[in-house]
């Protein structure tokens, strides 16, 4: 597939087929999900890969499947895998307190942005595309509790689980009805120069 028909053809899915992908394929994802960019190559980005029904299903309750089902069903639970994208702060700030990393003075530098989430915006959006090039859907649901998602996935304390990407074969589902206000005009959208 062309990489312009995959980033078209990307969307929220959230209704799947209960399993029936390859662990071949979902190992696949989760190696280009490693792919990405992170400030000072610190690789502070994780995954937790999720295929046991049971564990599915935990997962999705913690996500509150049970208010989203009236609407698009049980979305979190039925599908192949669960990605769960995770941060760790606490390695960024341990890689720019090395040598190369630091200032004259040997002192990290401040922050202006906190990078580690950017760089895990990049870790779900390889996660998005790669199911989409494998003829997958990809959907994102947060957690209302993340200590209760950290405790389901026995996350160390130092990682913050983004929330959960549920990957599978896609069936007709409800569309949000935030589509209908439609994208942002690309001239209002894009910048050329200046703002």
């Amino acid at each position: 597939m062309e990489f312009i028909d995959v980033v078209m053809k990307r969307r929220a899915v959230r209704r799947f087929e209960e399993g029936g992908v390859d662990r071949e394929v979902i190992e696949r994802i989760a190696r280009l999900a490693q792919r990405t960019p992170s400030a000072g190559f610190s690789q502070g980005q994780r995954l937790v890969v999720v295929t046991d029904l049971e564990r599915r299903r935990e997962v999705a309750r913690v996500c509150g499947e049970d208010e989203y089902a009236p609407d698009f069903g049980r979305w979190i639970s039925t599908c192949a895998a669960q990605f769960i994208p995770c941060v760790s702060e606490a390695i960024y700030h341990r890689r720019y307190q090395e040598n190369d990393k630091t200032d004259e003075t040997g002192v990290e530098i401040v922050w202006p942005v906190p990078y580690w989430f950017v760089d895990v915006g990049a870790t779900m959006q390889n996660v998005m595309l790669a199911a989409v090039n494998e003829g997958l859907g990809c959907g994102f649901a947060g957690a209302p509790s993340m200590p209760a998602l950290r405790d389901v996935l026995g996350l160390p304390d130092e990682f913050v689980p983004i929330g959960v990407m549920p990957v599978g074969r896609p069936l007709p589902d409800v569309r949000s009805p935030s589509l209908k206000r439609g994208w942002v005009p690309f001239e209002e959208f894009a910048h050329w120069e200046r703002w």
